[in-house]
């Protein structure tokens, strides 16, 4: 598992990127951390893999810093290309085991993978590269605001869920829901258990070995590996 460390905690200086993988690390049970940045963040690269820190770059559009870039913008085109190629060879050369490339074009991601001795992970950046990744919330159609071109819907579960959330509500505020098999009775009764043999939530999550606590690290714009569990209302 490869987490990114998040925009403000690896910038300052290699030391502050370094305390903070250790930490994400220590905390997530990750096997490596991500990084944004081609050329500046390369002392930073090799200041991390010198003391342990397994690190894959991210160059090309890097979404931490969109706003510098005045939006998602294609990076690479024309004489920005060896910009790019630059930040490609600095990430290895640094001892990434591996760079995204996002949002280049075609031509440029083709060159980059043949010069550079670490695979590349493409998203927008063509079949050339060696490997590919999409945002799970684009490929299963979860978030509907806009799409990329470069994204492929494999299924539109956003719609399925918003439709499941719909029913959920006019059967509340109907009154069908709960029904007579979702109420418990004065007595304890064998259909009171689900197949834990436990009748209520927290009791059901501690035979299945779940925390109630699932915080991980403190730092609210970034969780992976947490348990969640969503609530939704309707009155």
């Amino acid at each position: 598992m490869v987490v990114d460390l998040p925009f403000g905690s690896y910038e300052e200086s290699p030391e502050q990127a370094f305390r903070n993988a250790a930490r994400l690390m220590a905390e997530t049970g990750c096997a490596a951390v991500k990084l944004e940045g081609g050329e500046a963040m390369a002392a930073t690269i090799q200041f991390l893999g010198a003391r342990g820190i397994p690190v894959m770059a991210h160059i090309g559009l890097t979404p931490q810093a969109v706003n510098a870039f005045g939006g998602y913008r294609v990076q690479g085109r024309g004489e920005d290309a060896e910009r790019i190629r630059r930040d490609a060879i600095s990430v290895a050369q640094a001892g990434a085991f591996s760079v995204v490339l996002e949002k280049v074009p075609e031509q440029l991601a083709r060159r980059i993978t043949s010069e550079i001795g670490i695979p590349t992970i493409g998203i927008g950046a063509s079949p050339a590269c060696d490997g590919q990744i999409l945002v799970s919330d684009d490929m299963l159609g979860l978030f509907s605001p806009f799409r990329p071109k470069f994204v492929k819907r494999y299924a539109e579960l956003g719609d399925q869920a918003g439709a499941a959330i719909a029913a959920y509500a006019d059967e509340v505020r109907k009154r069908r829901f709960p029904a007579a098999e979702h109420v418990f009775a004065d007595a304890p009764k064998d259909a009171d258990a689900d197949a834990t043999g436990a009748e209520e939530p927290h009791e059901r999550a501690a035979a299945k070995g779940v925390s109630k606590n699932t915080g991980l690290i403190g730092w609210p714009i970034f969780a992976i590996g947490c348990g969640t569990r969503s609530i939704i209302a309707a009155t």
